[in-house]
């Protein structure tokens, strides 16, 4: 991967690059994860990448108009913000944007939105980005990175938990209320919030490819409790557990299910919202995801 190095501009926050042995590190496994999915991944400020990006984005989530335009794009990486694209054989195939924020003082990555386009068969493409952008945060003194996804979307949960090391810290229902794009129209839009401290060990390990998948029989062996399961398709909600292990199963394809049966994906939305929730409010926090669709929750 060819990378140029960090921009020199100032946020508006005033965040200063910076380099150590732990932002290198980074930016080296940002070049590998780009090699191993064979990309370029670089920062993008020429209009003509900012339209195609936003045209990509729109072609994702099938929305009717732009999921974020390419002015906006334009403004937020002309102000010292997070916005890159992957490329394969020279062509634009996906991009990731993100915009600073304060919490409590310290300036932190808010990452807004994550595509590929899913005819490059690029598996490793998202992965790819998420490092680079991970090595660019660090690079300027930012230690931290937060967003929001879908709990229903098991590759997605996978994605960030698993395969980043970054953890879940609170559930928000109807967090942008009525959505009228493609994937998520006539569903509710329930997020939960995901932080990820880029220096953790989970993050270091993840980012040198290393993650593990839980062994849901396993845990159900040493009294895991299941309060969502899957009956024969129908989310089956159990209450009461005690235990300090909680597993919340969900679809296999929640985005498949909504254009199948509306019905029963919101069904699946208020049964997850009723569990995990629910454990989340109740200080229960996510562990890990498997492969197989399970979060397990544990109680600190």
């Amino acid at each position: 991967m060819n990378r140029p190095s960090g921009d020199a501009r100032l946020s508006p926050m005033q965040v200063m690059p910076r380099v150590s042995e732990s932002t290198a590190a980074a930016r080296s496994a940002a070049s590998a994860a780009a090699e191993l999915a064979g990309l370029t991944v670089r920062d993008l400020t020429e209009v003509g990448d900012l339209e195609r990006l936003s045209k990509i984005f729109a072609e994702i989530w099938s929305a009717p108009d732009s999921m974020i335009t390419p002015e906006l794009l334009r403004a937020l990486s002309h102000a010292g913000n997070y916005v890159a694209g992957a490329f394969s054989n020279g062509d634009l195939i996906g991009g990731i944007v993100g915009f600073l924020g304060m919490e409590e003082g310290k300036v932190i990555l808010h990452s807004h939105i994550l595509g590929v386009l899913p005819q490059t068969q690029s598996r490793n493409a998202g992965f790819a980005l998420k490092q680079d952008q991970r090595a660019w945060a660090l690079e300027r003194g930012i230690d931290r990175a937060r967003w929001t996804y879908d709990p229903l979307v098991s590759r997605n949960a996978y994605f960030n938990i698993s395969k980043l090391g970054a953890r879940v810290s609170a559930y928000y229902s109807s967090f942008y209320g009525a959505m009228s794009d493609g994937v998520n129209s006539g569903d509710e839009s329930d997020r939960v919030l995901i932080e990820w401290d880029l220096t953790s060990d989970a993050a270091v390990s993840a980012g040198l490819g290393r993650n593990t998948s839980p062994d849901v029989e396993a845990l159900l062996s040493n009294g895991a409790a299941t309060i969502l399961d899957n009956g024969d398709g129908v989310p089956r909600v159990t209450e009461g557990h005690d235990a300090n292990m909680l597993l919340c199963l969900v679809p296999r394809d929640i985005i498949a299910l909504r254009e199948q049966d509306l019905d029963l994906a919101l069904s699946w939305r208020k049964a997850l919202r009723s569990t995990l929730g629910a454990a989340l409010d109740r200080g229960f926090v996510v562990d890990s995801f498997s492969r197989s669709g399970c979060y397990v929750l544990t109680r600190p």
